[in-house]
């Protein structure tokens, strides 16, 4: 059917976060709080394809334009977003909404477009940069929970309970703190800025206060050594950020976070559990993720150049030579790169 969508900015349109709720395709990338967090954290412009007839949503296709004199003037779906696959109704051909953001792109001025999770054809299967998102299916039987995880996992949750590691479930700002304290530690162990806490801030302010999320601490020996940030809407939870201290690691306190995170959710009737994305190259985190769930899906991340007029190769910010010298530096450099320079690499 011909493409005509409508614009939107779901950080005020009525009711945006319910009407997302009517498709099944919705996830916590998709809705307002989202968009408002990196809207008041970064001042991207929030610009949602969409059609929305008789107050049901066909299709939703959320962008940021992001203006920068390092990367110039982009739209991207959505910047620090793990996946965002559009809601897009089966009688529409998924290329057609992609001509008309093509349109829209060359009358803006942006140079790009960057999906993340959007199935097209690219013509030329080089330019599709996979990641893969595990889920896992909730329930309130705990049993049959951990009896579906991998051995080696069940043994560390077990160890974590030996060790005398304890678990707390808050929403408060406190708790908001203590994760960034272990986020710009684990950043650094990983030769890569921390994003800044006012992007937290925004997050408590947004999500948490707004009962869209939670903090998940594990405290050992009196110090809070390993954190998880959670965010849920609908039946779907989203395992976003992780961070702990290395000195603890051997008390395998990130497997009883995740652990308390699924038992919870599933007590509180969510159906769907997501990991979030892993890059392929990312082994580590591919094996701890891999002892959770076998539902592994292929999502593709591409970059469409306006002005060459084809999908060129998607280029990942995150490893490189830079991660050698942010891996020296101190922290408080660390915290002033991660809040002069995060808004361009969105």
């Amino acid at each position: 059917m011909p493409v005509n969508l409508q614009i939107i900015n779901p950080i005020t349109y009525p009711e945006w976060d319910s009407l997302l709720l009517s498709s099944e395709n919705y996830s916590f990338f998709h809705t307002a709080t989202w968009a408002k967090v990196l809207n008041e954290t970064y001042g991207y412009k929030p610009c949602y394809f969409t059609h929305i007839e008789n107050k049901t949503l066909h299709v939703a296709i959320p962008f940021m334009e992001v203006k920068s004199f390092f990367t110039g003037t982009r739209g991207v779906s959505l910047p620090f977003t793990d996946y965002c696959i559009p809601v897009i109704a089966d009688y529409y051909n998924s290329q057609e909404p992609f001509t008309f953001l093509i349109e829209y792109g060359i009358k803006n001025g942006w140079n790009s477009i960057e999906t993340r999770g959007w199935e097209l054809n690219t013509g030329n299967n080089s330019c599709s940069s996979p990641f893969y998102v595990h889920n896992l299916s909730l329930s309130s039987d705990e049993d049959s929970l951990l009896n579906s995880f991998r051995n080696s996992t069940k043994r560390n949750i077990k160890k974590a309970g030996r060790e005398g590691v304890t678990v707390s479930i808050d929403t408060t700002y406190e708790s908001v703190k203590d994760f960034y304290y272990l986020n710009v530690i684990t950043r650094k162990n990983h030769g890569l800025p921390p994003q800044p806490f006012v992007f937290f801030e925004n997050i408590f302010h947004s999500i948490m206060a707004k009962d869209h999320g939670v903090v998940i601490r594990a405290h050992f020996e009196g110090k809070c050594v390993a954190a998880a940030i959670f965010f849920h809407i609908g039946k779907k939870v989203l395992y976003k950020y992780g961070a702990s201290d290395n000195r603890a690691l051997h008390t395998r306190a990130n497997y009883l976070v995740m652990w308390e995170a699924i038992k919870w959710y599933g007590k509180n009737g969510y159906t769907n559990f997501s990991f979030g994305i892993t890059e392929p190259n990312n082994t580590g985190l591919m094996q701890f993720k891999n002892g959770w769930t076998k539902n592994i899906k292929t999502i593709y991340r591409l970059k469409y150049d306006i002005n060459k007029k084809k999908f060129v190769p998607y280029r990942s910010h995150v490893k490189g030579l830079h991660n050698f010298f942010f891996n020296v530096l101190p922290v408080p450099i660390l915290k002033s790169i991660g809040a002069l320079f995060y808004r361009h690499f969105g």
